[in-house]
């Protein structure tokens, strides 16, 4: 009498391993995407830093914040960064000077592309005092890290 033993999955077997597969990547990939957003926004708040030590040191050097040393006036095209990240095809945070006086200044980072859904902190912003806030429903400490 000649037995013949198959081995490898049933197809019951498979399915409840896709099943236990998918359950755990509905779980990860929320987590993901929200640490994705936190870089993209790190890296803008990065960027909001770099333009407000520029927008000191023009300070330095002209005694106010509207003009250059040349007597031009400063916009947002003279920030050094004016997109978040400065590299790659997609910007995801657009960098721009607003509310511009001799003595103070504001400077904002408002979400593009994929960051816009991030509307728990959407425009992040710092002004001269180095006063930080955001336009979103979260508080300032979560969005800026303090």
């Amino acid at each position: 009498m000649n037995t013949y033993r198959q081995t490898g999955f049933t197809l019951i077997e498979l399915m409840i391993v896709v099943a236990i597969v998918a359950i755990l990547a509905s779980f990860a990939y929320p987590s993901y995407q929200d640490q994705v957003r936190k870089s993209r926004r790190a890296d803008a708040k990065a960027a909001l830093l770099e333009n407000q030590h520029w927008m000191e040191r023009n300070f330095t050097t002209s005694g106010r914040y509207d003009q250059k040393s040349d007597g031009s006036d400063v916009t947002s095209d003279d920030l050094p960064v004016t997109s978040s990240p400065k590299d790659g095809d997609t910007a995801f945070y657009a960098l721009t000077l607003a509310d511009v006086t001799s003595s103070t200044y504001s400077l904002e980072a408002e979400p593009q592309a994929a960051q816009a859904d991030d509307t728990d902190c959407a425009t992040l912003s710092i002004n001269q005092l180095g006063v930080k806030s955001i336009s979103g429903s979260e508080t300032v400490g979560k969005c800026w890290g303090n």
